[in-house]
Parts: C-alpha cells; structure tokens; sequence
C-alpha cells in the first residue's frame, strides 16, 4: 500500500510554506493575485497497517506540538480537498511537487533508516509538498511551478491529485555490453558523438581516442569511452592552462608548453628556491595544498568551484559544492580534519526584472537564495564553521552564477603524505550510488544553452551531510588505527576519476557490481562513472580490510571492497565476472593530445573620467550610493544564516565591531584549541577590474587578499594563496588572452612577495547561449585569490572598527589617480580611467612595516582601502566602533598632479581604490613609535576620532567642509540591500 501523511501546522501557527511562495513570487516580479495554503509530506509505501504508520508518523515525521496530520492511502479524497482557509477565495488548483525518479531524497531516506529502527519495514519513502492555490489560471499556475515552486532538473510538477499507487524504485538491470562504433565514424560524426554523449571533447581528442582503438583492432565499450572523457575533461585535466599556447600582447611574445607550470607552479617553486626554511609541505600534489602550521600540525586548503550545477539546481550545487571541497582535505595526505569553511559567490543582481530572463535561466533572486541554503546547510550540519566570503554582484553572472567553495583542514605532520601500494584492496566508504552527478565532470566542461536544465539534470548531484560527518569521524579513527595507506574523495567523476588518479602509477581492477545502490536499475557504466556524493575510496592492506570493514559497520556507516591495485599499469573493470572496460593508465593520463591554441591581448587605450562628469558628483551623495549598492552592501543576511562559532576556535569572527555588524577584514581562528597560534583566512577578487586589464585584476586581487590578511595581524612572510579562475570560453584568441595576462600577473606579483601558490582550480566556459542567440553571455574574467595567513597569538589580533575618540588616524600607503572600474564609476555611470595597479616592491615593504606595527601592539583597529577607498572604509571603521572621525583630505598620501583641479582631487582622495593602503587607529602616545615602524613608506596622519557620531571630510586646497553624515545614516544605507 501507498500511504501519504500530509503535515501542515498546528491551528493558529502560520504556514512559512505558503508564505514564502506569496512573497517569492512578489520579489520575483509574478504580480499574481492569489492565496496559497501549503503542506509538506511523506509518501510511504509498505505492507503497513493503519497503527503502523501511524506510529511512524507520531514518533518520526512529524512534531505534534506545532504541527498536525492527515494520514490516508494516496487517492483518498481528504487528502485533495481545499483547506478552510481558502474558502471564498474562488477555484482553488492543487499542485504537487516530488523529486523525480532516481534523484537522491536524502530526507525520505534518512526516514526509511529510522523506521528500520523501528523493526517495520517500508520499501520506498519519497517526500512531496503540495500547494492549493487560489486566484490564478492554468497558464499562470505553469508559470508559478517553472519558476518557483519546482526546478526541473530535480523536480516534478503534478497537478491535481496523485493517481499512481505504487513509487518507482527503479527496475532490475539486464547486463549487456554496449560498444561505440568509433573505428569509422568521420570527423562530424564524432563531433556529433562528443556533444550528444555528453563527452564534451575536442575533435582532435575524439580522432585521437579513435586512434588509439583503431590500433588496438577494437571499438571501446561505452565504460571505457566515459572515463578517457572523464579523465581528459577540462574539470580533471586543466587542458587549457596546462596546455600549449602561444601568446601575444602589445609588449612581448611567450610560447608556453604548459601555461599552468611557467606561471603559477613557476612562482610557487621560484621562491621556495629561495627559502632556507621551506614550510610549504605539498603544493599542487593532493587534493589540496599543504603548509606547516606548528611542531604537531600541518594545515591544508583548498577552493573548489560548483558553477554549472548551481546555475541548474543552486540548492543542490551549492550544498554538493561546500560538502565536494570538505572531502578534499579529508581526502589530503590521509586526511585532514575539517576545521572552517569559505565561499565567495557571484550573482546576477536580485532585482533583475523577470521578463529579462531568458527561458533555461533561474531568477537570480532564486539562485542567490538557494546557493545560501545549500552552503548554509551543509556546513552547519557538519559542524564546520563558515568564517569568511565575499560576494559579487554583475549582470554578466545571469546564466552562469559562480559558487567558490573552500576548506581548511588540519593534519598532523606525520599523516601529510600517502602512497596505494600494489596488492592492497580498494575500499568504498560512505554513501550509496545513484543516478545523481552523472557526467557531471564533462558537463562542467560545456556551454550552457536553454537545454541544458532537460540534458543535464543528472549532472546535478544531491549532498547529505549527516553522512559525510559519520564518514569523516570513521576516518579519523581509521586513521589513528592505520588501516589504510592511502585515501581520496570520490569528486567528479566518482570512481572513475577516485580509482584511476589513485592508481595511475600501479593499476587497478575493479569489479563494479560490489558497489552498494541507492536502487536496482543501474548499468555498469552508470556506477562507475556517478558523481552521488559522501563517499571515500581507500587503498587498504588486505590484512587490515576486515577491521576497517567491521569499524565501519559498528557506526552505521556502509563500506565494501570494490577492487584492488595491481602491478599492470593498466585500468581492468569488470562487472559479474565480465570485463567491460580495460585501458592503459598511460593512455588514460598522458595520452590526451597536447591543446595548441593562440592567445591574444589589445589593451584599450586609458582614456581619463571627464572632468565635467567629475564635478557633477556629490561626495556624500556618492558614498551613500557606494555603501548602498550590492558589491559594498552589509552581507549580514548571508552570514548570519552560518554558524561561525562551532568547535570554538573563532577569534575574529565575519562581522565585528559594537554590535558585530561591521565588515570584518580577514577571519581569524585557532584550529588546536590548546594553542594560542591562529590561522587567518582572506580573499580578493576585483572582476571589474577585469575589464580594463586582466593584468591588474589579479595583480590587485592579490594584494587585496594579502592586505586584508595582514590588517589583522597576519605575519606576511607566511601567507599562502589558491587562485580560482573562472572565465569564458578560451577557445577565443582574445578570451584566453585575457587568462594568461592574469596568470603572468600571479607570477609577478607572487614572486615578490614570497606569498607562495599552494593549490588552485579552474572552471572555463562559463557561458550561457540564450534560444536564437548569436553570441553567449559570458561571465567577466574572475579571479579569487584566497589568502592562508598565520599569526603567532590570537590575542595580538586587531579588527576593523574604531575603539575610542580622541584617537588619531593615519593612512599608509599612496593615493593615485586610479578610478578605472571603482565603485564611483559604477554607481555614477563613470567611464575611462586607470584601473588601479600594484607595486609588487612596496607592496612587501607596506605589509611587512604593518604587521610590525600591529604586532608590537602599535595599532588599535587597521581596515583595508578597497572597494569605495578612502571614504568608505573611514565610513565603515566609523559606524561598526559607532565612534566619529574627522579625515583632512589636505593630509592624505598622494601622487596625483598638482594641476589637477581642486574637486576632482578631492574625488579621487576619496574614492580612488588604489591598492596596498590601510586606514589606522592609533592612540597619540603610540603615534611616534607606528610613525617609526613605518619608515620611508607613505604614511600621514590624515585625521582623528571624535566624540560626535559623524563622519566630517575636509577638502584639500583649503575647499572647506566636503562631507558630513552622521554614521546612521550611512550604516542604514549599507545594511538596507540585503536585509531581507
């Protein structure tokens, strides 16, 4: 029997389901007159009496105290009738929505686990909500369903009553070896093979494959075709930043064999020549980077991206994004404990107007609160604390939003490294396999159109964390127990990518069938190639299987041998004794034929920001508009939703200040709460920039990560850094053109300032072809740099907001006439000027004389000049301490010509963003000793705390009163955006 148990709440508590489709539906611009009631709830299905699930409903499902049931075999009428209270709201249409068939209901099954706590067996559980609503037609009712009340790359809408009486669970598989006819295809048809089979490989990687079948006298079965493609993709290879390219500009011509290696690797090597103490550990080697943090411990991180899956399914993207970076360091050396988290996002602006939306797209609305909810859940459930991001806002993000996910773990020293050794058996721990994440390796290699939400939703997988947490705490005890010699996480590509990196330099058999399912129905190649999430594959002694295996099931937690590695070099799969797939590791990893493109860079002409449009701006106007816009606003509604302060060790928490809403520089935590030495973490990324000069971007994405570092405490000599690319498609000359010019930038800039590259990721493509479109939208070139800084003791740490009055404030570092891409231009619909460039020299010597200064306990609060400059920051440093300031613009270090005219001047003192700059808090009799600290490098006092709660500018040149706001209004201004 199928039962369904409808719960709805109590009577006289409101329904935040029905709610919410009201209000979502008015921010996403629907205007629809209409009244929603609303229930979630079970459907389950079981040779079960009446009491029983009753039971199950009583002690499980539901909570009686604030909510009541409806319990009936699908199809009774009670279940469909209209509730009370839309009553004389006219027709009134009935609405289901249930994952689809085969996508991962993680609640329904944690559900079926309980009920077998219950010695009562059920078969199947599916969750559902349902929704009566009044006041709107069939066609309004279709248009409610696409765009909020189901995605249907997951989901299904069923109007009206459920009819069927029996869940599909999947059905019993039929082996059958399937082969690609590949050995004569001609070149359009294997171009037409690459896309329709999801491959995503060039037509120079599709002959080569043929090529290589060809020779072995044999066409690949459709297993062995999967994983070269999973292998080759852009996702798992990095083809085109390790590939070979031929770059131009207007200076100079480089033939790079591998881009990656002669720019980013380079720098990461270059200056650990140069250190006679080397505390990086493994760079570039494991799933994540790896540096020495203290006698006992090494720390690890790593920043991955979930951008096409977020732009399908952001709930599902995000939470399987932040849960996918966790099991990296799990997955580094033999495995690190998760000890904080990070995201930076980028999104379309909420308020974009639903008729701009193109068909295939999610409201960015949507997508920015589903990509919360997923980040937000997962790390909450795990109890990892998120301590520092950044979000991004820019039309160019509509069909491709950005979801940057990282994780810092800590590892003891002795458990850094790992090596599979042949003869040990390969063990699968953690969740079942299913359907969900299927070509998600190769699909995050491709454009997205208007179809892609219909071809690609199985790329979309569905996160657990519960039982990511149970694995993690089975590892940590494996590990103490030695049961393994190696581990990795299943990331894209599942076992296919898990299986042949791990045994690359051995060889591996595997036998496919042993893998538990979520259900009945999968073919071989769907196992081996499915992304479902929460699981780790270990190279485990055979002396040791059976311990690991039985620790394993003492939690709960579902493990198997899957294969083994052996000496053959060779990848051998197998399936109820038949060999499906049989290649050679070498193939596989080194046989993708080298990427030969060309890369070009134009750079615009700097043309200056009129100085008639100049003199039409209004300082306090400006600021306000600054504080207020999207990129600037308070991020409180995002980081309120996380919890920071689980395990205990955050020192300097995301918001700080009076009443912990100021905008803090750098998080700052302690991962061995035995210890007082802290780990900083920071990021910077200027996409704006990017569309002046990809160069100066990354230049300056660095600097601003580093600085907001070193404003805290961090000691500058032990910074490590990640770079995230995410850029367009790069088989475009000038796109990829564009990536290179950043990635010399990292090289310059990083050797420098011996802030070492320990890990990094990409993700290419990200662009959207609308239906009829000629030309994509693509994403502007973005950059995260992520900063790792360390501080000695957390105590000496300081924060952003201003302490007291009658304090001084000084400005280190200079002031140019850098405009181009600032924040005045955007929300003044400026153009030209020169988009703001690093001295990588000073760069060091500023970072280095500040964290001096700081350390010696010469500053009371430092904030970094970044988006909004000057006027900005001193705004933000004024209203999280609530203590007032005075700024004489007269004072400010600056380079700027002497003819330039007077309100201009005072324009760019206080809105250039130029980089390496900090504003200072110091008390007057600590000002000699920070002056000294500071030497040679630009630092003026500029001004002083005052008792009044405002912040009052002084104009240069003698020009009188330029500004004077009151520190409300100006921290109203920047909560208001997102204070939803």
């Amino acid at each position: 029997m199928l039962w369904e148990v409808d719960i709805y709440p109590a009577s006289g508590l409101p329904n935040l389901l029905a709610e919410g489709v009201v209000s979502e539906s008015a921010d996403l611009g629907l205007k629809l007159s209409m009244a929603v009631d609303a229930a979630r709830g079970y459907l389950v299905q079981g040779d079960l009496s009446r009491e029983q699930i009753e039971r199950i409903a009583a002690e499980l499902l539901f909570d009686p105290v604030v909510e009541r049931t409806i319990i009936a075999p699908v199809g009774d009428a009670a279940l469909n009738e209209a509730p009370a209270s839309l009553a004389g709201s006219g027709a009134v249409r009935l609405a289901h929505v249930l994952p689809k068939p085969g996508v991962t209901d993680t609640v329904a099954e944690s559900a079926r686990q309980a009920i077998a706590d219950f010695e009562i067996e059920a078969d199947a559980i599916r969750t559902f909500k349902k929704y009566w609503i009044a006041g709107v037609d069939e066609d309004q009712l279709a248009a409610l369903g696409s765009k909020l009340l189901a995605n249907d790359a997951i989901e299904q809408i069923i109007v009206g009553p459920l009819l069927f009486d029996k869940l599909e669970v999947g059905g019993d598989y039929q082996f059958e070896l399937v082969t690609v006819g590949i050995r004569e295809l001609d070149d359009e048809s294997l171009g037409r093979l690459s896309l329709k089979g999801q491959l995503y490989l060039s037509l120079t990687e599709m002959q080569t494959i043929q090529n290589y079948f060809r020779e072995l006298g044999r066409d690949p079965t459709d297993i062995e075709l999967e994983t070269v493609a999973q292998t080759w993709s852009e996702h798992c290879s990095h083809k085109t930043l390790a590939g070979r390219i031929h770059y131009r500009d207007e200076s100079r011509e480089i033939r790079f064999e591998n881009m990656l290696k002669e720019t980013i690797f380079a720098a990461t090597q270059e200056i650990r020549r140069g250190w006679e103490d080397d505390w990086c550990v493994s760079v570039f080697e494991d799933n994540a980077g790896v540096v020495r943090f203290d006698e006992k411990y090494n720390i690890c991180f790593k920043v991955e991206t979930h951008n096409h899956p977020s732009a399908l399914e952001p709930y599902g993207g995000a939470n399987t994004g932040i849960g996918g970076v966790i099991r990296d360091p799990m997955g580094t050396g033999m495995g690190a404990r998760p000890v904080c988290n990070t995201d930076v996002f980028c999104f379309a602006p909420p308020e974009t107007a639903p008729e701009e939306i193109p068909q295939g797209i999610l409201h960015p609305r949507r997508v920015m609160r589903g990509v919360v909810q997923g980040v937000r859940d997962y790390g909450n459930r795990m109890g990892i604390p998120t301590i520092n991001g950044a979000v991004y806002f820019d039309p160019r993000y509509l069909g491709n939003p950005l979801v940057y996910c990282g994780d810092i773990g800590l590892l003891e020293r002795d458990q850094s490294f790992k090596e599979p050794k042949a003869g040990d058996m390969i063990v699968a721990m953690g969740g079942r396999t299913g359907r969900d994440g299927i070509h998600g390796a190769t699909f995050s290699s491709a454009e997205l159109t208007h179809e892609s939400e219909e071809l690609s939703g199985g790329s979309v997988q569905i996160g657990n964390a519960i039982t990511e947490k149970i694995v993690l705490d089975i590892m940590m005890v494996a590990q103490e127990r030695k049961l393994y010699s190696a581990v990795t996480d299943c990331g894209a590509g599942g076992f296919s990518s898990a299986v042949g990196e791990m045994g690359e330099k051995i060889g591996a058999e595997v036998w496919l069938e042993k893998a538990p399912l979520k259900y009945s129905g999968l073919s071989y190649t769907e196992i081996w190639i499915s992304e479902a999430q929460e699981r780790m594959v270990f190279s485990v002694p055979p002396e040791k299987v059976d311990e690991l295996l039985a620790l394993c099931e003492s939690e709960g937690v579902e493990s198997v041998v899957i294969g083994k590695f052996v000496p053959t070099g060779r990848l051998e799969l197998k399936y109820d004794g038949h060999t499906v797939g049989d290649l050679e590791m070498a193939f596989m990893h080194d046989g993708r034929p080298p990427v030969v493109r060309d890369a070009v860079f134009t750079p615009e002409p700097v043309e200056p920001i009129a100085s008639d449009a100049l003199s039409e701006v209004d300082p306090a106007d400006a600021l306000k508009k600054i504080l207020g816009s999207y990129n600037v606003a308070s991020k409180h509604w995002i980081i309120r939703q996380y919890d920071h302060e689980v395990q205990g060790g955050s020192v300097v928490k995301p918001l700080v200040g009076v009443k912990n809403d100021g905008p803090g520089d750098a998080s700052v935590f302690r991962p061995v709460l035995t210890s007082n030495r802290g780990v900083v973490v920071s990021c910077g990324m200027n996409p704006h920039y990017g569309d002046l000069d990809t160069y100066h971007m990354a230049a300056s994405a660095i600097d601003e990560a580093v600085r907001n570092c070193v404003a805290v405490g961090a000691d500058p000599s032990q910074i490590a850094i990640l770079d995230n690319f995410c850029w367009g498609n790069t088989d475009r000359a000038e796109t990829l053109g564009s990536l290179v010019r950043a990635s010399l930038a990292c090289y310059d800039v990083s050797t420098v300032l011996e802030t070492p590259f320990v890990s990094g990721k990409d993700s290419l493509n990200n662009e959207f072809r609308p239906e009829g479109a000629d030309e994509p939208i693509s994403i502007p070139p973005s950059l995260l740099i992520s900063a790792m800084g360390q501080v000695d003791d957390v105590e000496k740490c300081v924060t952003m907001d201003l302490k007291a009055a009658g304090n001084l404030i000084y400005q280190v570092g200079l002031t140019r006439d850098e405009m181009g891409g600032s924040h005045l231009a955007l929300v003044s619909s400026l153009t030209g000027g020169q988009v703001p460039q690093v001295d990588p020299h000073r760069a060091k010597a500023t970072f280095a004389a500040m964290h001096q200064a700081i350390d010696a306990g010469l500053v009371r609060s430092c904030h970094d000049l970044s988006e909004g400059g000057l006027a900005v920051a001193a705004a933000e440093m004024g209203f999280a301490g609530e203590v007032g300031l005075r700024v004489e613009l007269d004072a400010v270090p600056n380079d700027l010509d002497a003819t330039t005219p007077a309100d201009a001047a005072d324009l760019v003192l206080l809105y250039s963003e130029s980089n390496t700059r900090f504003l200072c808090e110091v008390t007057p009799e600590k000002a000699e000793a920070f002056e000294q600290a500071m030497g040679d490098l630009p630092c003026r006092r500029i001004g002083q705390t005052i008792d009044e709660p405002v912040l009052e500018v002084l104009g240069s040149k003698d020009r009188g009163q330029q500004l004077r706001v009151d520190l409300a209004s100006l921290k109203a201004a920047w909560q208001a955006p997102l204070a939803w």
